[in-house]
């Protein structure tokens, strides 16, 4: 790097900082809290996640297969005692990462002990040299084994997913449903939102502001400006509203976005600067008195430590399958618990929410919503007693591992990719 192109980029940060100090001199910022530094929460993460009570033999897998069943793909292990486990993987990422799987993450699993969970990951991190490609091509198949390995250990251990990877808190969750669009204007946006809220029961939502990694430019004039008092005019105060802009902001226009949401009385502000930007959502976060969220993007676990030990951001969103699956995510939970934050996992869609449900369950502080994409129509009745959602609040699995009361029914008919 040049010393001009430095020099350059160290006085954008410090602009952003000076505005960002500003705004916080002319409102209520947030308290700055001192919470635990970096080698404090090093040596959180250093700690082992996975719980082997009730798994007091070793548990050989001895095969892992990719799966399509319709258009779902499944991921099935079975030991070489014949248990068995099951996961769905998140859509559409199978379609092109099955060889990934195949070849560099499967292999590190096959003749191991599932109860070694915790550092079989390090190994397949190690494997052909894979932490050169990772991120959601080498974490979201790494995940689709580990949720089919905890649902196997589950059924050996007649326990469900989050008592193996922490202790139960809750057997259900408040929920909001969420928009994805940015292709309506704020007329038909509100239509949908009340079109989501009649079909999920859901007591809260989200919707989209900015136009995604759009460098402030709007998905149409005026839109988010219209939308947001739009949204609290229309639900009333009694709804809780969340917004994500999807990196669509540098830090001033950041900011001024979010003294709007913090008009209507919004409930957090998701990623509003470019997702790696990091001390950019540092700054917004700071003059903001709104919660700022912020991870779903996010592959690195020094980074996330970084993100909590600096208060990069208010609420923090691995996503479960971006992530690599629980044990990391329960890593950052426990580091976000350290500094008193919480940790609302992000998800990427289809059985996605399921995975939700049992990190919510053994997540002290999991905010105060978890995301609803409406999947009970589909999966509720694959689990005993269903998945309900009753009054704003989503019930959660109690069988053992994932909960799916029938396996092989759910693998009659599926075909090896």
């Amino acid at each position: 790097m040049s010393i001009g192109r430095r020099s350059l980029l160290t006085g954008g940060i410090a602009a952003s900082s000076a505005f960002a100090g500003k705004n916080k001199r002319d409102r209520k910022a947030k308290p700055a809290a001192a919470g635990p530094g970096m080698q404090d929460l090093e040596r959180i993460c250093a700690l082992p996640v996975l719980k082997r009570e009730g798994l007091n033999s070793p548990v050989i897998i001895d095969s892992i297969r990719l799966l399509k069943k319709d258009k779902e793909y499944i991921v099935h292990v079975r030991s070489k005692d014949g248990a068995e486990g099951v996961s769905l993987t998140n859509p559409p990422r199978a379609d092109f990462l099955g060889h990934i799987l195949k070849e560099l993450v499967i292999p590190v699993f096959t003749g191991k002990d599932a109860r070694d969970l915790d550092n079989l990951l390090w190994e397949l991190y190690r494997y052909e040299s894979n932490y050169k490609m990772y991120g959601i091509a080498l974490w979201s198949p790494q995940a689709w084994v580990e949720f089919a390995i905890l649902d196997m250990l589950g059924r050996v251990a007649n326990r469900p997913m989050g008592a193996l990877v922490g202790d139960i808190v809750r057997h259900e969750t408040p929920i909001y449903v969420a928009s994805g669009r940015r292709d309506s204007t704020p007329e038909v946006e509100i239509a949908y939102l009340q079109k989501l809220v009649s079909q999920s029961g859901a007591k809260a939502l989200k919707f989209r502001v900015g136009g995604r990694m759009s460098r402030n430019a709007d998905a149409m004039p005026g839109r988010t400006e219209t939308l947001i008092p739009l949204v609290r005019k229309t639900f009333g105060d009694a709804f809780d509203i969340h917004a994500d802009s999807n990196s669509s902001y540098d830090p001033p226009h950041a900011i001024k976005v979010g003294r709007m949401l913090e008009e209507i009385k919004a409930v957090y502000f998701e990623e509003p600067c470019e997702f790696d930007h990091l001390e950019e959502t540092k700054a917004v976060a700071d003059a903001l008195t709104i919660p700022v969220a912020g991870g779903e993007q996010e592959f690195s676990e020094y980074r996330f430590r970084w993100m909590i030990a600096n208060r990069g951001v208010d609420i923090v969103q691995p996503d479960l399958h971006y992530y690599g699956g629980m044990i990391r995510s329960m890593r950052v939970a426990r580091m976000a618990a350290a500094a008193k934050m919480p940790t609302t996992v992000h998800i990427s869609g289809g059985f996605g929410f399921v995975y939700m449900l049992h990190f919510a369950s053994c997540v002290p502080d999991a905010g105060k919503y978890q995301e609803y994409k409406l999947g009970t129509e589909k999966y509720g009745s694959w689990f005993d007693g269903g998945i309900t959602v009753k009054d704003g609040r989503m019930s959660i699995p109690r069988g053992p591992g994932v909960g799916i009361k029938d396996i092989r029914g759910l693998l009659q008919g599926a075909k090896e990719v």
